[in-house]
């Protein structure tokens, strides 16, 4: 605690980031600060006034490290940085599936179009949303074909030769086929502008559309059609009904809601467009920092993710990077975005609203949110205590091997970090040395790959794990043991029949509780790992099995029924290959690609 003390007295009037350490070094969060003295001071000095989750990060802490920035700017990128990078246990990390779908209409194209999109593109487009639950980005776009005949498709506009025939959209009155008529860039444009005032929530020119198509179809006795643009309409009903009394129709914000008890936290995100409420959506955060940090947090990650495309941020807490948030949002939106916490007026109501639904997520959530956290990062702690291990097992690699009678031999390996799956750092592997059906040498074979990858760039690779986990046995284990002795990674083996888990250099088996967190955690590993590897064993034989039985189509040999997979992925795909596109594949003939035709489409 000396020692604690004279580093609080010797930190910088500066600002930065500051790192908290566990009493293993563990990383277990990361904040910012205009001046670290003063901030990181706080922790220690104001037990009073810390919040239950704040006092249980304190106790966790056994030392900091901090980072001197030139501006206050630099300390907020840099404290995304370091917390994307290692995930600390009481930061806010966003999840990367957490993303909305939009409307694109780039106004600089020919003949623009509406695309629906997940991923901001730095072009200059425009952009419309997020759509969230109870609103379909997709009936929404079909609504602007219906009202506008905005082209949605993906033929190259911009080339001066016209196609033969419109699509069927065109006959269904749902496009004015650019593709196929000369229509002038005025006239387009003209319906273009339509619908961006629609999207920016004009409904006036849609409903009228929609109700003189649903007369004309009723008068010509198309009850078909009629039908379906009654559920256009209804689609269109359902959003004006989410607009906002009183509300002026250009209001677009983003309002973000903070909420916390005793052990959790919430950020409510609700989407206001053209004076319509488009959706919400709660985030569970684990923060162990005051409400105005953490919610600065989450802001700038969740537009690192999602397009800025509100004039205004409403926030539930002053930020302290307030100024800095604003330079670097307005940036990446390409124009001025503004950050406010209301104090009456319809945008305090709005917050209001947003901040009850996050109190009320929180309480119907709540045995969830806490057996979801026993089960991963809690499960993860008690693994460190029952096995013995130097640190908590942040990140756990898991290795399973599966062929069918030594064939198609694929090895798989899954990561979970912090007890929970991370898809995309999962990895296959498809044994190169080993002959016939020697799981043990197949084991070999695939950590010593791994372990020759730790000083690559691969992000699945780059960071060493906290513990290795092999399906199997005492030999499984040995094996194993072999490759990774010199390299100081802690590793077990969970033997499936007893679920016994074994050490290296240790005879008697760990028996965990069969009812407790920490084996249930080890066995969602390895079914996980196994379930990857049969699947990649599958794909590896199906792949086998119809370069097979392209090889006696006359003409396609090794290279071609390659050549082919590669091309069009699997079987179904290429049955549905016609003669021009096999013809287009690399090192194929015209003789070749009808023989190939005809194996599919030739009956027996």
């Amino acid at each position: 605690m000396k020692d604690l003390k004279e580093k609080l007295n010797q930190l910088p009037e500066k600002p930065g980031v500051y790192i908290m350490l566990d009493k293993d070094g563990q990383i277990i969060y990361v904040g910012k600060a205009k001046i670290l003295k003063n901030r990181v001071k706080q922790y220690f000095h104001s037990a009073n006034t810390l919040t239950e989750k704040t006092v249980k990060l304190v106790e966790k802490i056994e030392g900091f490290r901090y980072i001197i920035t030139n501006s206050e700017t630099e300390a907020l990128v840099l404290e995304n940085n370091l917390i994307k990078e290692h995930k600390p246990h009481y930061n806010i990390l966003l999840k990367d599936s957490k993303s909305y779908p939009y409307i694109r209409i780039n106004l600089k194209d020919k003949y623009p179009r509406a695309e629906i999109i997940r991923r901001l593109k730095a072009d200059g487009a425009k952009y419309f949303g997020p759509y969230m639950v109870g609103i379909s980005a997709g009936k929404i776009k079909d609504l602007l074909a219906e009202a506008f005949k905005l082209s949605t498709c993906s033929l190259d506009l911009t080339k001066k030769k016209k196609i033969a025939k419109p699509c069927l959209n065109y006959h269904l009155g749902k496009c004015l086929a650019p593709c196929a008529f000369d229509v002038s860039e005025e006239d387009y444009k003209r319906e273009v502008k339509k619908a961006t005032e629609f999207l920016s929530g004009d409904d006036n020119a849609v409903k009228a559309c929609l109700l003189a198509k649903i007369q004309t179809a009723s008068d010509n006795l198309q009850f078909e059609y009629a039908i379906v643009l009654r559920e256009s309409l209804q689609t269109l009903d359902n959003l004006i009904r989410k607009q906002i009394i009183n509300s002026p129709r250009d209001l677009n914000c983003d309002i973000f809601a903070f909420a916390g008890n005793a052990l959790f936290s919430c950020v409510n995100f609700t989407a206001v467009r053209g004076g319509k409420v488009l959706g919400a959506d709660n985030f569970t955060v684990s923060a162990g920092a005051a409400a105005e940090d953490a919610l600065a947090t989450f802001i700038t990650q969740y537009y690192d993710k999602n397009p800025v495309v509100a004039d205004e941020i409403i926030v539930s807490e002053a930020l302290d990077f307030n100024e800095e948030l604003v330079a670097r949002i307005s940036k990446k939106r390409g124009g001025k975005v503004n950050i406010l916490t209301p104090a009456g007026g319809l945008r305090r109501q709005l917050l209001d609203l947003s901040r009850d639904n996050a109190i009320e997520y929180l309480v119907k959530q709540g045995a969830a949110i806490a057996s979801k956290e026993a089960r991963t990062s809690e499960a993860v702690r008690a693994l460190q205590s029952e096995l013995g291990l130097p640190t908590p097992p942040r990140r756990i690699e898991c290795y399973d091997i599966s062929h069918i009678s030594g064939t198609d031999k694929a090895g798989s390996m899954v990561v979970f970090i912090n007890g929970e799956a991370a898809n995309k750092l999962y990895r296959r592997f498809k044994i190169k040395t080993v002959k016939g059906n020697d799981d043990f040498a197949s084991m070999r074979e695939v950590l010593q790959r791994r372990v020759a990858e730790l000083a690559s760039g691969d992000i699945s690779f780059s960071e060493p794990p906290d513990l290795i986990v092999v399906d199997g046995g005492k030999g499984q284990l040995s094996y194993a043991y072999s490759v990774l002795a010199e390299t100081g990674i802690p590793l077990i083996s969970l033997a499936k029949r007893e679920e016994e888990v074994f050490l290296p250099e240790r005879s008697d088996p760990v028996i965990l509780r069969k009812d407790g967190f920490p084996l249930m955690l080890l066995q969602r590993i390895r079914d996980e790992a196994h379930r990857f590897a049969i699947t990649f064993n599958r794909n590896l034989r199906i792949k086998r099995q119809t370069e097979s039985s392209l090889k006696t189509i006359k003409g396609v040999g090794d290279k071609r029924a390659r050549l082919l997979l590669q091309e069009f992925k699997s079987v179904e795909n290429l049955s549905k290959a016609s003669v021009q596109e096999l013809s287009a594949i690399d090192g194929m003939n015209a003789a070749a690609a009808q023989a190939v035709f005809d194996y599919y489409h030739t009956a027996d």
